[in-house]
């Protein structure tokens, strides 16, 4: 498969304190790669970074080919082809369901009201909400309002999806219909990078594992490498922490 994103030594700091240290990745078109660690780790930093949210000190980030721009019109540009899905929703209010997933279609790839309509319409019913395309968030649980945040991304038609923690302001009941959503793009072969405490979804969801540490990629993996015998005993503590269990390494 060809490579989409290639992240290349890439440094981050907010004044003295350096956030990612020598970041390096590759992510192939159509691959669901999860980046794991503790909080603090730099992980929703470098999805920052990827879709130019956070500029970055060293090192280079590449997108179909192209390195990530700096000025603020060529970024513009960039985001219609990375999608980001973000902790809060940050749905307009006054805008009902249809009409949030509409606007960008409209005002950014300038499509008729109609056809952005259209477009909309679809990505509801994909995301299981053909009902509430009329609903305002307000009237919409959270789980509802992050579907239709994902399908607002979608409506970009994006070759890049990037997730920053998508159910951590969630009720647990409202978690797995999120879940259930990526998924299925997962399945249709959309390419994701996914920053989740979610390692049920990561172990059966993912192509490749990404454990950051302190600010660095420790270590690569296939999810079920990863997770029956990690490599470094920073991603052994990690796993024993949030999955329970006991790891078996080889050669200890």
């Amino acid at each position: 498969m060809a490579t989409l994103l290639e992240i290349d030594g890439v440094d981050k700091s907010f004044g003295t304190l350096q956030v990612l240290k020598g970041v390096s990745l590759s992510v192939a078109a159509g691959e669901v790669v999860s980046v794991c660690g503790a909080s603090g780790s730099g992980k929703s930093t470098l999805l920052r970074c990827i879709n130019g949210l956070e500029p970055i000190d060293r090192g280079s980030i590449r997108f179909e080919g192209m390195e990530v721009p700096k000025s603020r019109s060529d970024l513009r540009q960039l985001r219609r082809h990375i999608g980001m899905v973000f902790q809060s929703f940050n749905l307009f209010p006054h805008l009902t369901a249809l009409q949030n997933i509409s606007l960008g279609p409209r005002k950014i790839l300038g499509k008729s009201r109609a056809e952005a309509h259209d477009i909309a319409s679809t990505l509801l019913d994909r995301v299981g909400l053909a009902d509430k395309a009329q609903a305002f968030p307000d009237f919409l649980s959270g789980g509802q309002q992050q579907r239709v945040a994902i399908a607002r991304a979608l409506a970009m038609q994006p070759s890049l999806m990037l997730f920053d923690e998508p159910t951590s302001a969630l009720d647990p009941e409202m978690v797995t219909e999120v879940l259930d959503v990526m998924r299925g793009l997962a399945q249709q072969g959309m390419t994701m990078v996914i920053v989740s405490h979610e390692m049920n979804f990561a172990r059966e969801a993912a192509d490749r594992v990404a454990f950051m540490h302190a600010g660095a990629i420790v270590e690569v993996a296939t999810p079920e490498e990863f997770f029956r015998a990690p490599q470094s005993e920073e991603a052994r503590r990690f796993v024993r922490t949030v999955l329970g269990q006991r790891i078996s390494v080889e050669g200890v």
